[in-house]
């Protein structure tokens, strides 16, 4: 596996983490919610500039991302 791939899945999962969090979800609840309503779509299609970004603000882009796919959180 290549050091971008491992830094990319690194920082997916501090996403996921920090999202679940954020919300009062569990792990694994909240990379449901965000495969479901896009999230996760949107931060590897945008990595190159998200992963430049904290962590709080990736949450916030992907938090808005999920809302205008029908997610319900926040």
């Amino acid at each position: 596996m290549s050091r971008t791939t491992q830094n990319t899945i690194s920082w997916l999962v501090c996403c996921i983490g920090a999202f679940a969090q954020r919300f009062g979800l569990l792990n694994g609840e909240s990379y449901d919610y965000l495969n479901r309503y896009k999230g996760l779509d949107f931060l590897l299609r945008n990595y190159d500039i998200e992963h430049t970004f904290s962590i709080d603000d990736a949450v916030d882009d992907i938090t808005r991302i999920c809302q205008r796919n029908g997610g319900t959180l926040a």
